[in-house]
């Protein structure tokens, strides 16, 4: 029984969140549209971005790109100096994958300004 209140209660949770932040959101506009507000506010925040799926491609082509290099780089090292095999895998290849999402950032960055 007491298994099943986690599931239920972290749904509940998730619903409330959403619920009040939809029922505020509906209650600023109203009362932004009664003071005789704009309704091209509501609008702003939508600017003109690159499509999704070009983000996702570039990240996703730079994340695997940085996966490979840093397998090459890990093995270059194991291979040619005495650091532990255990340690370095991962460091390089977590730090490679880090470096290929960066890349990505500033290139989406780029992408949203043409």
């Amino acid at each position: 029984m007491e298994g099943i209140l986690i599931p239920i209660s972290f749904f509940l949770a998730i619903f409330g969140i959403v619920y009040l932040y939809l029922s505020t959101r509906n209650k600023e506009r109203l009362a932004l549209i009664e003071k005789g507000a704009d309704a091209s506010i509501f609008m702003s925040g939508k600017k003109h971005t690159a499509p999704i799926w070009k983000v996702l491609i570039l990240n996703l082509a730079l994340l695997l790109m940085g996966i490979g290099v840093g397998v090459f780089i890990a093995m270059l090292l194991t291979e040619y100096t005495t650091l532990n095999e255990d340690a370095v895998y991962p460091a390089i290849i977590f730090f490679m994958a880090g470096v290929g999402l960066f890349m990505g950032f500033n290139m989406t960055k780029n992408l949203d300004k043409e």
